[in-house]
């Protein structure tokens, strides 16, 4: 009977891999969370975009959305109107009495010409009265008008040297008034005509004091 070494018989158990061994050597035991642990796991915290402005240093910043553009009141359209009716009025009736009086009835139909004219003028003078509007801005005043030629002023606050409200007999008798504004460069000179008197009064205040401030560098 061979009689041998318990030890080298290795009755511990059976022998761990030789890779599994070595990588526990190297890595270590890692820890399990406890059961009973109420710590909640953390969320990764996202990154926030910084977006910097597109464009060169010192330029300026566009303005947000469009003006707000302020109309006309229709006491104007009314005194034009009124105007054009007399004034075509008399020459259709001279057109039509004076020729026809004197060279005969056919000749009165000169008359249709002044009385084209004044349907004309009862249309465009509405298109014209629409398309004035003005505008206030944080520097400047803007002014829009015309139909077929459409133009537009700017008077700068700065330069005004003078505004002013006129109001005419007429005028007067509508209950309308103008507001004329005067600058250093009379290219940029313009009237903002028939205003309430009330608007009229509020806009040259405004705009004197703007145009003080503007001056005076504030």
């Amino acid at each position: 009977m061979e009689t041998g070494n318990p030890h080298d018989a290795g009755t511990a158990g059976p022998e761990r891999p030789a890779e599994a061994t070595a990588a526990t050597a190297t890595t270590g035991t890692t820890a399990e969370p406890a059961t009973g642990s109420t710590a909640e796991p953390v969320a990764p915290t996202e990154a926030v975009e910084v977006v910097e402005p597109v464009g060169p240093p010192g330029a300026p910043v566009p303005p947000v959305g469009e003006p707000k553009w302020i109309a006309l009141p229709p006491g104007l359209l009314k005194v034009r109107r009124l105007m054009l009716v007399v004034w075509l009025g008399l020459l259709t009736l001279a057109a039509g009495l004076v020729p026809g009086l004197l060279a005969g009835p056919g000749w009165a139909a000169f008359a249709l010409l002044p009385l084209a004219l004044l349907v004309w003028g009862w249309v465009m003078l509405e298109r014209n009265w629409r398309s004035w509007r003005y505008a206030e801005r944080s520097d400047d005043l803007l002014i829009s008008r015309g139909v077929l030629w459409r133009q537009e002023t700017v008077v700068p606050y700065g330069r005004m040297q003078l505004v002013e409200v006129t109001s005419g007999p007429l005028e007067r008798h509508f209950g309308l008034a103008s507001v004329q504004l005067h600058t250093a460069a009379a290219a940029t000179d313009a009237t903002i005509p028939g205003l309430v008197p009330d608007e009229a009064e509020r806009l040259r205040d405004r705009l004197t004091e703007l145009g003080e401030a503007r001056s005076a560098g504030l």
